[in-house]
């Protein structure tokens, strides 16, 4: 029973840490190819913004360029060794006023394939922080650097500031390389973002997929970069998109797997599940800000019958230092040892959340707020100890010998009492 408790436990953590926010996108992994073992390999692209504004000392005492070397060189000696990687720049070379030359300005510095950390080091480490920002026309060179092959793939933007070279929107540019369906996510992370930064790179990421990151410290970035390049190591599962529906009844049916989907603000999305006797349902929720909020905000994840009756729920609240909040629940359904109901029961989620658009932006109000739903059912856990008997599980048999001790104790002491009593008027 310890054995089943310890791996229960463990299972839940793994869910629920696939399901954060600073989670990759999976879905049905029993239905996807496994990469890895077909031999394709994964291939990321670090692509770095060397544009005059990193020169900026604004990162723990240090240039932005420093604090991006130092990650870099990090990162590279903690690669996998079956991750093809390559690193592309923008805005590394032109020095001019030349809008048109400096919107070209984006050069693969270490061709996508097998890792040399030598050569890749000494390739970072010739950078200087020179022109323009054109990140549209390096996300389309960096997709075209990553053609090819079975395996994932993967752009790792770092910039500090937004396009110069409109009106190639990197949004719409991102939405093109999604469009293609060749399996390219692009996560994005902002060093010292504004607003208008953070809206951009949050667009590029969200189009493909990717997630973003703010970055003010040089661990901060070395961490993320270094979390990224190992995900593309790991076999990719695509979330699976949905409509959630307004009401129980009308809510789609959901498998095991994971699930994106759209909550606007004040909107509640439902979803249903099938759980058999003996199963136990195990539901997690992450819904992301990918615009301007207000502070102050939560999610809630329930889990209803279809008679309206709630079995469950998950909450949690945040305070505006965090761009995805998270939340998940548990809902076992014993088995019924008179054989009388052996049918599975239908149980509907429903996710809603706090979030409110900040003043200026309530005009963004549609689409929605990404949601990621990551649903799975397991065996059950066996006895009460773990399918609540009041909260006490086990603890039942502590309570009935606490009761027995407690009534022999006191029949003892007052027959003593009594004793001691006659013993007394007799003397």
């Amino acid at each position: 029973m310890i054995t089943r408790k310890r791996l229960a436990a463990g299972l839940c953590a793994l869910f629920a840490a696939l399901s954060m926010g600073i989670v990759p996108t999976v879905a049905h992994a029993a239905d996807e190819p496994d990469d890895s073992e077909g031999g394709a390999k994964p291939k990321v692209e670090l692509l770095l913004d060397v544009s005059g504004s990193m020169r900026a000392r604004d990162i723990d005492g240090k240039s932005r360029m420093a604090a991006a070397k130092q990650a870099f060189n990090e990162v590279l000696d903690a690669t996998p060794e079956d991750v093809e990687l390559g690193i592309r720049t923008l805005g590394a070379n032109y020095r001019g006023d030349d809008r048109r030359t400096g919107c070209k300005d984006t050069e693969q510095l270490y061709p996508v394939g097998p890792l040399d950390r030598t050569d890749a080091k000494t390739a970072v480490a010739t950078l200087s922080p020179t022109g323009w920002t054109p990140i549209g026309p390096a996300l389309l060179k960096a997709a075209d650097d990553l053609k090819g092959g079975e395996g994932s793939r993967r752009i790792v933007l770092i910039s500090d500031g937004e396009d110069t070279c409109q009106p190639l929107d990197p949004c719409e540019v991102a939405r093109e390389i999604a469009a293609k369906g060749i399996n390219l996510t692009v996560d994005t992370l902002g060093l010292v973002p504004n607003t208008k930064m953070r809206a951009q790179l949050s667009c590029i990421a969200e189009a493909t997929g990717g997630t973003y990151t703010s970055v003010r410290h040089t661990d901060e970035l070395t961490d993320r970069v270094g979390q990224l390049v190992d995900r593309a190591a790991d076999p990719v599962v695509n979330p699976v998109a949905v409509d959630g529906a307004d009401s129980c009844s009308a809510a789609p049916e959901l498998k095991p797997g994971l699930y994106s989907d759209r909550a606007g603000f004040g909107e509640h999305r439902w979803y249903r599940v099938d759980v058999a006797p003996g199963k136990e349902l195990r539901a997690s929720v992450s819904v992301g800000a990918d615009r301007a909020v207000n502070n102050d905000y939560g999610v809630l994840l329930r889990a209803v019958t279809k008679h309206d009756r709630e079995v469950v729920r998950g909450s949690e609240a945040g305070d505006g230092r965090t761009d995805v909040i998270s939340t998940g629940l548990r809902y076992p359904k014993p088995e019924r040892d008179d054989d009388e109901d052996d049918e599975k029961e239908t149980v509907c989620l429903q996710v809603s959340h706090s979030y409110s658009a900040a003043a200026g932006a309530a005009a963004k109000g549609k689409p929605g707020l990404p949601l990621e739903l990551a649903v799975d059912v397991v065996d059950a856990p066996d006895g009460s100890s773990d399918v609540a008997a009041f909260g006490l599980g086990r603890g039942w048999w502590l309570l009935g010998a606490l009761v027995l001790t407690g009534f022999v104790g006191g029949v003892l002491w007052g027959w003593i009492s009594r004793w001691r009593v006659a013993v007394w008027r007799t003397n």
